[in-house]
């Protein structure tokens, strides 16, 4: 066996530059996530018309789910939600073709691969990246908005104490915090402005981000609204239980982190000892290669590998 399998590696790597390189180029660098510009002021300071810097934003936020009925792509909708992907559906499943193309140049190039598995690891190589570089910027971007989160709502109840209005307090969020929760409560804003009711607001970017803490937020804002209140003291409770939930889930997330990695760790041994083994040796299998039982075992183990890590990933996942 040759190195192959590190070149396989390398390749899937540098697809994942590509699209994040391309997503980049086409959109800014306030679209990162690493730069945390509130990506709405940035739009406005450049020129872009209120209802015009709404529609983009609101389309990001819902036009994935809204192409669930493409063929496999139902099962990229809901992460590229959650991340607020702005590449259209359209754009995304012709990255993922693109990605194929330069994957199958990579491999066609650097393996002796035989074409019908080289079209195949191409396929793999560019559906798997964009849904792991999507994936990977919907738990990075919910991980944020968790974090933002109670400090907003106490901006929230100090706005409230010194007398702006709710929609006010809202206002004052967008501007002061940073991305992504800040275009998030900025898109609030504006639909507010334009009449659009704020607790049913609140309730669709919860739903829309399945969170629990939004919804908590959504529940308080609408009962306040029918039944009347102190809301500025509902919202410091409020925060009080979001901070609190959000300590836990930490302190769960650190003891659980061990069994995470051990499991992760005991599924990548046996992968990483094969690929070591046949750099040292090619020739280490030779013997075995050829028994009508080796390529059943190979699946059997793989099997095993991937039932270990998701029995791991179901007993760590321990809801706070």
């Amino acid at each position: 066996m040759s190195a192959e399998p590190i070149i396989y590696g390398l390749i899937f790597i540098g697809v994942l530059v590509l699209v994040e390189g391309l997503y980049l180029v086409a959109f800014g660098k306030s679209i990162s996530l690493n730069s945390r510009v509130n990506r709405r002021l940035d739009m406005l300071n450049k020129g872009g018309r209120r209802e015009e810097v709404l529609d983009q934003l609101r389309k990001e936020m819902q036009q994935h789910m809204n192409a669930k009925s493409i063929p496999l792509y139902s099962l990229l909708a809901e992460k590229a939600q959650k991340a607020a992907i702005a590449f259209t559906p359209k754009q995304l499943i012709g990255v993922m073709a693109g990605l194929a193309v330069v994957a199958f140049m990579g491999l066609t190039i650097g393996t002796e691969t035989e074409p019908p598995v080289r079209i195949l690891l191409s396929i793999v190589i560019g559906v798997g990246a964009v849904y792991f570089w999507v994936s990977s910027k919907a738990n990075k971007r919910l991980a944020m908005i968790e974090e933002q989160l109670p400090d907003a709502v106490e901006l929230m109840v100090r706005s409230l104490r010194v007398g702006h209005p709710f929609v006010s307090a809202i206002q004052i969020v967008s501007k002061e915090v940073k991305d992504p929760l800040a275009s998030e409560f900025g898109v609030i804003a504006d639909e507010s402005a334009y009449g659009r009711d704020v607790g049913e607001a609140l309730k669709d970017m919860a739903e829309r981000l399945d969170m629990q803490d939004l919804r908590f937020l959504a529940v308080a804002v609408t009962i306040q609204q029918q039944s009347g209140g102190n809301l500025a003291e509902i919202l410091a409770g409020l925060a009080q239980v979001i901070r609190a939930r959000f300590r836990l889930f930490r302190r769960v997330k650190a003891i659980t982190a061990e069994a995470k990695w051990s499991g992760k760790f005991l599924s990548a041994f046996p992968l990483v000892a094969l690929v070591v083994i046949n750099l040292g040796d090619p020739h280490y299998y030779d013997e075995v290669r050829d028994h009508p039982y080796f390529i059943p075992a190979c699946f059997i183990v793989a099997i095993f590998l991937g039932v270990n890590l998701l029995v791991m990933r179901a007993l760590t996942d321990i809801k706070v």
